[in-house]
């Protein structure tokens, strides 16, 4: 993709974030040029004083692949402006998002850079905490309706993520990363049970997801490679569920001594 289109979309697609408007369509571009914009996007939020603080993974979640006519995983990053504890912010105004969603995750905290080609247990060293989070997301695409590279684009569809209390990792931590691929969770709304998951739909387990997101960073030298400190969170455990004002939500985790999390919605 050329510079100009690549300024183009990434413009069209922050002004449609800070406007609540429509984002350009670009229906024919390819993973590569989703990288080249969502990569002019960081710079240009970076420019405005916005910090990167982490990796979203989407669509690591195989079992919803064809609700959403997608066939591979993608990511991009969480920033400073847009990630906070949920004991700091357990009530979510929904007015500056579109169409918004909500996703529960697991969350890993970064001590050390994971490399590329490590074994699927590789990664669990680098982490010194993890975490259950909810993580907003939202399409400035009307009506959830997209290809897998224009979601990579456009944000991941990250709108915000908030992260539960944090359980640091003991010295032997094999048996937490058993658990880690064999969760449950079930979310509910106003007392509802309205999704449930498992662990392993997330690519086999959230530490599969990570080292998904590792590789995928060494095939587009554009993006930086992940550095220690940052947090990434691992896809959805469930479908999305659309949100609306007023609501409570909350999730049940069996087979991990993770506590569920709560947060309540407002205009």
């Amino acid at each position: 993709m050329d510079d100009a289109s690549v300024d183009r979309l990434a413009n069209g697609l922050l002004a449609a974030l800070d406007g609540r408007a429509q984002a350009p369509r670009a229906p024919d571009m390819d993973m590569g040029a989703a990288r080249q914009v969502a990569e002019r996007v960081r710079t240009l939020r970076e420019a405005r004083g916005e910090r990167v603080v982490g990796r979203k993974i989407g669509f690591t979640n195989t079992t919803i692949w064809p609700r959403y006519g997608v066939d591979a995983p993608m990511w991009n990053y969480v920033w400073s402006t847009t990630v906070a504890d949920l004991a700091d912010a357990s009530e979510l105004s929904l007015g500056g998002f579109h169409e918004p969603r909500l996703e529960p995750e697991i969350v890993l905290h970064l001590a050390t850079a994971p490399t590329v080609g490590m074994d699927d247990a590789a990664p669990f060293a680098c982490i010194d905490w993890v975490a259950h989070g909810f993580e907003v997301v939202q399409s400035v695409y009307p009506g959830w309706r997209f290809t897998g590279p224009e979601s990579a684009a456009a944000f991941g569809l990250h709108g915000a993520l908030r992260i539960g209390p944090r359980h640091t990792l003991p010295e032997r931590r094999d048996h937490w990363a058993t658990l880690l691929s064999r969760f449950g969770v079930r979310l509910f709304r106003d007392g509802e049970r309205v999704a449930e998951g498992h662990a392993s739909h997330v690519l086999g387990g959230p530490l599969r997801a990570l080292a998904f997101l590792v590789d995928e960073l060494a095939r587009y030298p554009g993006s930086p490679p992940l550095e220690a400190g940052e947090v990434v969170t691992t896809g959805t455990l469930t479908d999305a569920q659309p949100l609306s004002p007023g609501e409570s939500w909350w999730t049940e985790l069996d087979g991990i001594p993770i506590e569920g999390i709560r947060i309540e919605t407002r205009e």
